[in-house]
């Protein structure tokens, strides 16, 4: 692939509505200039771990990589098993573990490498991320030495097979108040794990169906020191076996199979019961907390809600892994339906003797061309979180098991936090609905599962709801933001928290990440009254989506204020105010995303690539203008005649990039052996 090598430049008119600045047609470029673009816009999308991407690119450019539908459950289990052994023998894992127990200590390669994996068979993602992002990311951030000299290196080479027991069928989002128990034994220097009520089963569980050997299971960790009463510390994580070598499962333990569901049929999601397992006192995963041989208890961090949340928060690159997949999973998606744009053909114009090709009637082009400009967005944002988690967890960690915290670094792990659930609600949403779009896209072509598409659908339709519920991420951006991350807000219930935004200043300034040097210049650029400044310039579309979120804030925190200080029940507050919240959430993250985007094309080297991605930019920022219009007319940000301006805009972006549709798809980088359609090849 060649390098960029031309000087950045970003597009910019100050003519408002009418687009003009339209970039150079591709079908007047030779197929070298064209190929040359493409280089360009991938080397830009690839980001830092570009040669990982090429590297998994090359491996991976195999159509029997592809899901079989025709194969049944037990069969598609034991393939994608037989591919992780693949992975397993190429060093794929080795990235995601520390370099002093057997890994290379890659924390944006490892997740760059998983996200590749959603070209493929995502049933292979989340096998994958299941043993070695879960199971294993549990034993690395939550253990210390013991745990990682005896299962560190097993996890990587698959030797020792696990799965993920957190989530009940009684409790999921709210993962505090899991019932499963795991209470110190003294006398014999065991933990007895228990599951005392129906609704206390371990559930979806990632190979505790049929694969997993052991189980990194979160319960509520019970003990007494000598002459103290047996009490509560909250949930921790404890390694646990199930099974034998042979598949049987453990005395004690009762597992069971999910069974099919509506995709992923590689993965063996199960059950799991626990009658009074009894494991070692080692097997607590101990870097926050540990329990001495009399029951006594001890961590280096006092607050429990602090304790907990630390310990999560260890946990979040499943979660960033989540959305990477999702976008991957999206723009493979819009690529077969591109495709298919371009070659199928329908009713014929007067005067013409072939029928035209559906891509260039506009509202094909509205379909498509919006969710790939937000593909766009939403890759840049991935990459820029990806490093962010590197860096943060390649660091010295923010709270040391000394107890001891950097402040910069604390918050610069909740910031992390709140980004990662904001990002994975936004792409596993607009994963969900990209892809039902491209399905419609191609006819009852997109219905058939030899062209891929329903079967991306089915696969992660589940995305939206697992690694975090999208509306409780949601929102908890939004409890993040009012609160301006208040270390004492962390784990309040829904009165709680209420209260204590009641106690705040009347005046609440929203906190947000600083303004990166490309947005405050870009901002300064333009004119505060966003009326007064072209639509294109790049500060005015900034200011805009900055000023919906600023006002939202405002408005939520005077909301639960005012009904605060009415003296009604606090949930009843909390729950009235929950779709103002959900905006908060919403609004934050889009503008984030549209500040990775602002960042990318300031960072471009080529200037043909920078003006296509200033233009896939603009119809990015139109078409989140469009589908919100109401809000901002509603509030006055927008006028009427610049929410017409808004609707003509999008076509005329739509036009101008309708002739780089397949540069743009090519850009992505989809390994060709994985875009196999034969509604495509037939054409």
């Amino acid at each position: 692939m060649s390098t960029p090598t031309e000087s950045p430049s970003t597009p910019a008119t100050d003519d408002d509505p009418s687009i003009d600045t339209a970039v150079a047609d591709t079908s007047e470029l030779s197929e070298a200039e064209r190929g040359l673009l493409v280089d360009n816009l991938r080397y830009v999308l690839d980001g830092r771990w570009r040669a990982t991407r090429d590297e998994v690119r090359r491996r991976a450019n195999r159509a029997d990589l592809l899901p079989d539908p025709s194969r049944t459950l037990e069969q598609a289990r034991a393939r994608i098993l037989e591919e992780m052994r693949e992975l397993s023998d190429e060093g794929f894992a080795a990235a995601g573990f520390g370099a002093d127990h057997g890994g290379t200590g890659d924390v944006g390669a490892s997740i760059t490498a998983i996200e590749m994996l959603g070209y493929a068979d995502l049933s292979l993602m989340v096998k994958a991320g299941v043993q070695w992002g879960l199971f294993g990311g549990a034993v690395e951030n939550l253990g210390t030495a013991r745990h990682h000299e005896k299962y560190v290196a097993d996890t990587i080479s698959l030797d020792l097979l696990g799965c993920f027991a957190m989530t009940e069928t009684g409790h999921g989002s709210n993962v505090q108040e899991l019932e499963t128990t795991a209470t110190y034994d003294a006398a014999t220097k065991e933990f007895v794990i228990h599951s005392p009520t129906p609704s206390a089963r371990k559930d979806y569980i990632g190979g505790a169906a049929e694969h997993a050997r052991m189980a990194s299971v979160f319960a509520q960790l019970i003990t007494a020191g000598p002459g103290q009463e047996p009490e509560s510390y909250g949930v921790h994580c404890f390694v646990v076996p199930i099974r034998d070598a042979d598949g049987n499962d453990l005395p004690g333990v009762t597992t069971s199979d999910c069974g099919y569901k509506g995709g992923l049929p590689g993965v063996d999601n199960g059950r799991i019961m626990f009658d009074e397992v009894r494991i070692p006192k080692d097997n607590l995963l101990n870097r926050y907390a540990d329990v001495e041989d009399d029951g006594t208890y001890s961590s280096p961090i006092e607050n429990p809600n602090r304790r907990f949340f630390t310990m999560l928060g260890t946990l979040i690159r499943g979660r960033i892994t989540v959305a990477a997949t999702a976008g991957a999973a999206s723009r493979k998606a819009l690529a077969i339906a591109t495709r298919y744009g371009l070659v199928r053909r329908q009713f014929d114009a007067p005067g013409d003797e072939e029928e035209i090709v559906i891509l260039d009637y506009l509202g094909h082009q509205r379909k498509l061309l919006p969710l790939i400009a937000k593909s766009y967005a939403i890759a840049f944002a991935q990459n820029e979180l990806t490093e962010e988690l590197h860096e943060v967890q390649s660091d010295t960690p923010a709270e040391s098991p000394d107890g001891s915290a950097d402040d910069s670094k604390a918050g610069r792990q909740r910031e992390l936090e709140a980004n990662a659930a904001g990002l994975k609600a936004y792409a596993t949403w607009h994963a969900s609905h990209a892809i039902n779009v491209a399905r419609e896209a191609c006819g009852g072509a997109g219905y058939l599962d030899e062209n891929q598409i329903s079967i991306i659908r089915g696969d992660i339709d589940v995305f939206t709801t697992f690694e975090g519920d999208n509306t409780v991420l949601t929102q908890l951006i939004a409890k993040e933001v009012l609160s301006a991350y208040a270390d004492d807000v962390q784990g309040l219930s829904a009165g709680g928290w209420v209260r204590f935004i009641a106690s705040m200043a009347r005046d609440v300034v929203v906190e947000k990440t600083a303004a990166r040097q490309v947005v405050q210049t870009l901002l300064e650029s333009s004119d505060e009254d966003t009326e007064k400044s072209a639509l294109t310039n790049r500060g005015t579309q900034l200011r805009l989506f900055r000023n919906r979120e600023d006002h939202l804030v405002r408005t939520c925190a005077q909301r639960l204020r005012r009904a605060t200080n009415d003296d009604n029940d606090a949930f009843e507050v909390f729950n009235n105010a929950q779709d103002h919240l959900l905006k908060v959430g919403q609004a934050r993250t889009e503008r984030i995303v549209l500040e990775a985007f602002v960042q990318a094309i300031n960072d471009c080297d080529s200037r043909a690539a920078a003006e296509v991605l200033g233009k896939v930019c603009d119809l990015f920022v139109y078409s989140a203008l469009e589908a919100d219009l109401g809000w901002f007319m509603m509030h006055r940000h927008i006028s009427v005649e610049r929410a017409k301006a808004i609707r003509r805009g999008v076509n005329e972006l739509c036009q101008d990039l309708r002739p780089h549709a397949a540069t743009l798809v090519d850009a992505f980088g989809i390994p060709e052996e994985l875009m196999g359609a034969p509604m495509i090849d037939n054409h």
